[in-house]
């Protein structure tokens, strides 16, 4: 796997394209495929790159949905859900959020493997506070 410095990611979340759209009448999306950047043989952060130029104004906040689906060493894969909170500023029509996971077998000792990172779904609340994930 590649690796990435933090400011060449954020800057890669920041111009990219459009992809995932949030539910019809949110007014936030995710701008492309999520960016992985392995930190250590188990750490990753995950960044994603959030568009919601209908928010400009006000700003607004949300949490992304994403599904890991990552192996570990003995070959065995697993899936996990996440969710990583999100706020863009008020006149700021983009953002990024980077989550910072921990994926092992339990022992620790072996390197595991992101396969595919996949976004479920993105929330977008206008002017608030970024939600908690507790709550969600």
């Amino acid at each position: 796997m590649k690796t990435i410095s933090l400011p060449v990611a954020a800057l890669l979340c920041l111009t990219a394209g459009a992809g995932y759209a949030g539910p019809a009448g949110h007014s936030a999306s995710v701008t492309h495929d999520p960016l992985v950047m392995r930190v250590s043989k188990d750490e990753f952060r995950i960044a994603f790159g959030v568009q919601a130029d209908n928010c400009a104004a006000n700003g607004c906040s949300g949490v992304i949905r994403y599904r890991v689906n990552w192996k570990a060493a003995d070959g065995v894969t697993r899936t996990e859900t996440r969710r990583v909170a999100y706020v863009v500023s008020p006149r700021a029509p983009r953002t990024i959020a980077v989550d910072r996971q921990y994926f092992h077998d339990g022992e620790g000792r072996s390197t595991t493997e992101i396969v595919k990172v996949k976004v479920d779904g993105i929330s977008c609340i206008a002017g608030v506070p970024a939600p908690s994930l507790a709550k969600l």
